[in-house]
């Protein structure tokens, strides 16, 4: 949540939709990327040629556009290096304290 461009929106839907997914690991990111981009996630997709009815992430969001794909791939990768910093700066504690 706090590398998207909108922490409160990626909270909301987190909160409120990240149950609904049928994956345990996915859907807490997917329903805070859904809330952090303000886009709606989920609904009747097809994968592979098969059809799957999903549970919508952030229904108040507006339906997704092409232009969310950098938007998305932005977020992913602040994300990505937020997660590093955080853990590089707790293996800096940790060895400073001598374990």
């Amino acid at each position: 949540t706090l590398a998207g461009p909108d922490p409160r929106g990626a909270v909301r839907a987190w909160r409120a939709d990240a149950h609904r997914h049928p994956s345990p690991n996915a859907g807490p990111v997917e329903a805070s990327f859904a809330g952090a981009l303000g886009v709606r996630l989920g609904g009747t997709l097809s994968y592979g040629g098969r059809i799957e009815h999903r549970p919508v992430l952030n229904g108040s969001g507006r339906p997704v556009r092409v232009t969310d794909i950098d938007r998305a791939v932005r977020l992913s990768r602040r994300v990505g290096l937020l997660a590093l910093g955080v853990t590089a700066g707790a293996s800096l504690i940790l060895k400073g304290r001598g374990k």
